[in-house]
């Protein structure tokens, strides 16, 4: 009888308080946001040619295994995005505000 060994590959690993392809600067929430939104993964793969198909598949394998976890980190980062957003806008708004309120009526034009 053959055996064989059995070697786990990582694909995805923490770093910096994120999650990343390993060995690469692809994070995985964009692979996440991608198969969330229907994208296969010859599509993903395709979007990110730095990767392998097995890379891609491995990442959303590693998303499906932790989905909730995953989740929740996605939600974290949306909230403080949002945040720092927030303090982006109220400051341009501070030291531009003609600027700001031209911005401000463009979009409001378009609106409508």
């Amino acid at each position: 009888m053959l055996k064989l060994a059995v070697m786990e590959k990582k694909y995805v690993e923490k770093r910096g308080g994120g999650y990343y392809v390993a060995g690469t600067r692809v994070s995985l929430d964009s692979i996440v946001y991608m198969f969330r939104e229907r994208a296969s993964p010859e599509y993903i793969h395709h979007s990110f040619s730095v990767l392998t198909l097995e890379e891609v598949y491995g990442a959303i394998a590693f998303y499906l295994r932790n989905e909730k976890r995953i989740d929740k980190y996605l939600e974290g980062s949306e909230i403080k995005f949002e945040r720092e957003a927030s303090k982006r806008r109220e400051k341009f708004k501070k030291t531009n505000p003609d600027l700001y309120e031209r911005l401000r009526e463009a979009r409001k034009a378009l609106s409508r």
